[in-house]
């Protein structure tokens, strides 16, 4: 069973934008927000050449990493073709307008 750690208000997240989530050490979280107001999370951080996910514009259910324009799947963090290569992924849930992520794999993301 999941211990949720509330990060925000889904309000705090721009629509088809992102949102850093700060932790102690290690790279970033970051949290996508879909047009239709789906959450997801993935380390920030491109598998290309390590762009900054966050930094890219959110379309559909995708982000378009800033540096040289790959796309991910947000809800899987796979490159999409023809590029290949993932990043890590984080179980979200949206309850009641808040945002909560996965305290154990927050703690564990390397």
């Amino acid at each position: 069973m999941a211990d949720w750690k509330r990060i925000c208000r889904l309000d705090e997240i721009p629509v088809l934008g992102s949102r850093r989530v700060a932790r102690g050490a290690g790279p970033q979280i970051a949290l996508f927000r879909t047009a239709d107001d789906r959450v997801f999370a993935l380390l920030d951080r491109c598998p290309h050449k390590g762009g900054p996910l966050s930094q890219g514009i959110v379309f559909g259910d995708r982000v378009a990493c800033p540096l040289h324009n790959w796309t991910i799947a947000l809800a899987t963090g796979q490159a999409c073709e023809p590029d290949h290569g993932c990043t890590a992924r984080f179980a979200v849930s949206v309850i009641d307008g808040e945002v909560f992520l996965d305290a154990a794999e927050v703690a564990a993301a390397a």
